[in-house]
């Protein structure tokens, strides 16, 4: 820890010299969070100083106040056309996502200031920082977080709406998905990174790491970031003093049982960059470990993460491009994932002994890490997902215009549509919702449907001038796919986007459809015959009149064909369309 004292006594002597120190540095305990006012009057001021960085508002937020963007380019370019144009990458740093895990607010704010006061932005790569994401949550300051060591005083998980924004990047229930998205869309970032800070069991290490599944991530960039980016990650935050660990998930009661590595779908906000071919790292400090050493961490990795891009800034874009190509021509999706138990790697852990001794509180046994007994030993990383659930995409989906909020958040992710030009019936694939399972509590607002089971059906559909065409050929088709299918673990079906389709508009009077039920038995010979069938098959069904009267309605012209039918259509052929 030397190595870490020194570079805390010489950043505070170069800063004393300073004109403008951040609030942590301020602070005589190094125990202090920035205000909301204070992170954006501060980056204010370096807007003011410096050319070389550009504050810009994008989009509001569900409090009222706009989402802000620092950019942070050597050459003065701030144009992300120009930018990609000119072969230069791209980097977004989020903070704030939870206010209550601020050290990436106030690690960026120093690592912004220092970039710009030593002259050692990077040539080739373009830094993004959202330096409050949640702002809603920032203003509700106080101390919510009560396993956590620090800081005094810090803003609240949700956001204004009660929102975990770490959960909002499909369904975008707030403003600040939809701001943050035009952000990410705009300037498609090779590289992102999302600090937060941990919960769960002790350890010795002050900062754990996710990085985006690599399983799911496609596999161009899976291999460059498993055997070439995070390797030299876990490296040179060794060499600063800041040993890392695999982000520690476990299903024992201690982490010696070994650690499961975190799946984090397309709510997530790693999930959500994966869909767009970007590479993402989710930092998480340790909640138990001083504040001043959870930001210098977060300081020390957001450097490394900056001064590795620019290091491999050519390769990085290349294998971007090369992906984005091997995504458009992919056929097969996953659409679920389950951990394969079977294999795991073997990994060395620094923790601590976990004990158990009478709790203070019940008299019964509880569990303690005890830190006078640190250990170093081997343990299990299960870190391998295999596709649970696949789908070969379709040619185009046909979406109607009335799901207009679906429509909305394809084009904000810069997906290629069409617009029919005319009223037109075509054979279309059509999913009908044969079974779902449904929370019995709302997560996050909403009541999520899982376990989805369809029955497809081809049949003549009639979709209307300016219904939307979405041809599954594209770098979005991630995207695509596994917002459209309703089987997607987050699928816009899953997300309750489409229930009032699980809702049956008409009905029968029994006493009235007696009568027309016996007439069309006795004229549809044919009709009767698959009754008598179903009879045989099920003999439930024969002690029911209600439920034969019930099977004859559902087999008739009158039951309507839109009941639990998913609207959204899937062409399987290549069919001429009059497109606008």
């Amino acid at each position: 820890m030397r190595k870490f004292l020194l570079f805390g006594f010489f950043n505070c002597l170069f800063h004393m010299a300073s004109a403008q120190l951040t609030p942590f540095e301020k602070s005589i305990n190094k125990n202090t969070t920035a205000t909301y006012a204070q992170v954006i009057s501060f980056y204010q001021q370096l807007d003011q100083k410096y050319d070389q960085l550009k504050m810009i508002t994008c989009g509001f937020t569900d409090i009222g106040k706009p989402l802000h963007l620092i950019v942070l380019s050597k050459n003065k370019i701030f144009d992300p056309a120009l930018i990609r144009k000119q072969n230069k990458r791209i980097l977004l740093i989020n903070n704030g996502i939870h206010p209550g895990e601020p050290e990436g607010i106030d690690a960026s704010m120093m690592l912004a200031r220092d970039l710009l006061e030593k002259n050692k932005l990077p040539n080739d790569v373009t830094i993004c920082i959202i330096p409050v994401y949640n702002i809603d949550g920032s203003l509700n300051r106080g101390v919510s977080r009560v396993n956590q060591n620090g800081p005094e005083s810090y803003g609240f998980r949700g956001n204004s709406k009660n929102l975990d924004l770490n959960r909002d990047f499909i369904k975008t229930d707030s403003k600040n998905s939809y701001s943050f998205q035009e952000i990410f869309n705009t300037w498609q970032p090779e590289i992102f990174v999302d600090n937060h800070t941990s919960n769960g069991a002790d350890y010795q290490y002050v900062m754990s790491l996710i990085e985006t599944q690599r399983n799911k991530l496609n596999p161009i960039l899976a291999s460059f970031m498993t055997k070439v980016m995070e390797p030299e990650l876990y490296k040179r935050m060794k060499k600063s003093d800041f040993e890392m660990t695999p982000y520690v998930e476990h299903d024992g009661e201690t982490p010696d049982s070994g650690i499961t590595a975190f799946l984090e779908t397309s709510r997530f906000s790693t999930g959500y960059a994966a869909l767009h071919n970007t590479i993402g790292f989710m930092p998480e400090t340790h909640m138990l470990k001083p504040y001043d050493k959870r930001v210098y961490a977060t300081y020390e990795f957001i450097k490394h993460v900056i001064e590795f891009t620019q290091e491999q800034s050519n390769e990085i874009g290349r294998i971007k491009a090369e992906a984005d190509v091997k995504v458009k021509n992919q056929h097969t999706f996953p659409l679920t994932w389950e951990l394969d138990k079977s294999k795991f790697d073997s990994i060395t852990f620094k923790g601590y002994e976990g004990k158990h001794k009478p709790s203070e509180v019940s008299g019964l046994s509880r569990l303690y890490y005890d830190r006078d007994e640190p250990f170093e030993k081997k343990i299990g990383l299960y870190n391998t997902y295999m596709p649970a659930l696949s789908v070969e995409k379709p040619l185009c989906y046909i979406i109607p215009q009335a799901w207009q909020k679906v429509i909305d958040l394809l084009k904000l992710n810069r997906v290629v549509m069409k617009r029919l030009s005319a009223d037109t019936e075509m054979d279309a694939d059509m999913y009908y919702i044969a079974d779902y399972k449904t929370g019995s509590k709302p997560y996050e607002g909403h009541y999520i449907h899982s376990n989805v089971k369809l029955n497809t059906v081809k049949q003549k559909v009639n979709f209307h001038e300016g219904d939307y065409v979405v041809y599954v050929n594209q770098p979005q088709n991630r995207y695509i796919v596994e917002t459209l299918e309703p089987q997607g673990t987050d699928s816009f079906f899953a997300w309750n986007f489409f229930d009032s389709v699980l809702g049956q508009k008409e009905y029968f009077s029994a006493y009235v459809f007696e009568d027309a039920a016996a007439k069309m038995l006795e004229q549809d010979p044919d009709l009767r015959k698959r009754l008598e069938e179903e009879k045989i098959k099920n003999p439930e069904i024969a002690k029911s009149a209600a439920t034969q009267l019930d099977w004859v309605y559902k087999n008739s012209a009158y039951y309507e064909k839109t009941y639990s039918r998913y609207p959204i259509g899937r062409m399987l052929t290549n069919i001429k369309l009059d497109l606008k």
